[in-house]
């Protein structure tokens, strides 16, 4: 095979592929008969833009490159204000206005629908944030194997950038982040390595409640937090405690296995307790380092007066909560309903959502530790037929049979809510044979400055 040498080239973004990149065809004369087609992503891009680009191996059928120059830029472009933004994989989209990425959020959930057949018309404008920044309650940060701590680079999952700020987690996590930081550095403690499968630290979770201020830190590390370690551990307890008084749990969490997950074999108390107390919609919730909770509390509390409003649940009737998690919808809709069950197929989070209904004092709910297609059959058989069903599922989808098992069951009114608006098309696609109909569909943007858009939705049987 002979070297092409790199090639640099004018192009026009035509559009954003779903990671938020944008999309360029170049057809290159090659001397040949018939140009040659190359197919660019160029990320950092806004459709409608003019930019100048840098290919290696353009003999390609398709190649990524970062822009070397914008010549035209979209109108919508602005300053991105994070130092980090463009080696960075934590934002895509801080050089685009917020406006100009809730009406791209906008038309991305009217043409999936369409796709299947639905009226577009049904999507409303997506409901953006005030400040859409500092609004994530939870991270992961990822400690690179010279001990340094950060967020992985754009598409380079072997590579760790080192952050002295994040700008869309909370600003007490990232100071609490940063002393962290500080401390590995101060014990000279060593990262882990991907490649060699050695090294000490690995992960480091923050939550925190934005309702109560409660923070949890995790260190994901593969040894215990002991002999050698004792001296190190203890100057960690002690720099959090002095300036951090409103982390009420700091966790010591063994994870040897080659996976790259923040998952734990054995867990460490080294000060509070294992879990930090939140609250939604007025319900408390306890929160453990593996708890699936709503990432941005003030969009997910408009999610859940959507779907109340949506579903219109009475105290007559039966309710279904499907993939409930811990309940962060099951409570809000048990006290306006007369029996609520929820289903969900991890055991941990069905016993967080038994806790979390005791300790608010809901005594009509029912919650089964089961996938959801066998979890709807057992609930029919013990609960009977719902009026209302909800279903929050994974951005997998819950997957034709498990709506065609909704569809049977014959539930006056569904309330969808999607974190995918994709799979959402297909899934509801699945209902319309039973003689359902979509109603309305609101998107409402919980990741500022990503491709994602979560949306609610409420479709009625016609009889």
């Amino acid at each position: 095979m002979t070297n092409v040498k790199p090639e640099t080239m004018v192009t026009e973004i035509s559009h954003l592929d779903n990671k938020g990149a944008g999309r360029a065809v170049v057809w290159r004369d090659t001397g040949e008969v018939n140009k040659k087609k190359l197919k660019l992503t160029i990320p950092q891009t806004l459709p409608g833009e003019q930019v100048k680009v840098t290919v290696d191996q353009p003999d390609r059928k398709r190649r990524k490159a970062l822009p070397d120059e914008i010549i035209e830029a979209n109108p919508e472009r602005v300053v991105p204000p994070c130092p980090h933004f463009e080696r960075c994989g934590g934002c895509v989209w801080q050089h685009w206005d917020y406006k100009g990425q809730l009406k791209h959020k906008t038309e991305h959930v009217k043409e999936v629908l369409a796709e299947q057949g639905f009226d577009p018309a049904l999507v409303k404008d997506t409901i953006g944030m005030e400040n859409p920044w500092h609004y994530r309650n939870k991270m992961e940060f990822t400690f690179a194997p010279d001990g340094s701590l950060g967020l992985h680079e754009q598409g380079n999952f072997r590579k760790v950038i080192s952050l002295e700020t994040c700008l869309i987690a909370g600003k007490e996590m990232v100071e609490a982040t940063m002393e962290v930081a500080e401390w590995t550095k101060a014990h000279s403690l060593a990262g882990y390595d991907k490649d060699k499968h050695e090294g000490l630290l690995r992960h480091l979770m923050v939550r925190q409640s934005f309702a109560t201020g409660e923070i949890m830190l995790g260190v994901f590390a593969t040894e215990a937090p002991e002999g050698k370690l004792e001296a190190a551990v203890e100057d960690l307890k002690d720099r959090i405690e002095a300036k951090f008084p409103q982390v009420k749990s700091l966790m010591w969490l063994e994870n040897r296995d080659w996976a790259d997950r923040t998952q734990s074999e054995k867990s460490h108390i080294l000060a509070g307790r294992d879990f930090i107390y939140d609250e939604m919609d007025g319900y408390r919730y306890r929160l453990w380092f593996d708890t699936f909770f709503q990432t941005n509390p003030t969009q997910a509390q408009k999610l859940i007066d959507l779907a109340i409003e949506m579903g219109q649940p009475k105290k007559t009737e039966k309710m279904i909560d499907l993939f409930c998690g811990v309940g962060t919808f099951s409570l809000p809709f048990a006290s306006k309903v007369e029996k609520l069950a929820g289903i969900e197929i991890v055991e941990t989070s069905i016993e967080s959502a038994k806790r979390n209904a005791q300790d608010n004092g809901l005594d009509n709910t029912y919650f089964l530790a089961k996938d959801a297609r066998r979890g709807i059959d057992q609930i029919l058989e013990e609960f009977g037929a719902p009026e209302l069903l909800l279903l929050d599922p994974p951005r997998s989808g819950a997957g034709g049979k498990v709506m065609r098992r909704i569809g049977r069951s014959k539930p006056e009114r569904i309330v969808y809510v999607s974190c995918n608006p994709d799979t959402f098309a297909t899934d509801i696609k699945e209902l319309e044979a039973f003689g359902y109909e979509l109603k309305d569909v609101q998107p409402v943007d919980l990741f500022p400055h990503t491709v994602h858009v979560e949306l609610v939705a409420q479709l009625e049987l016609n009889i």
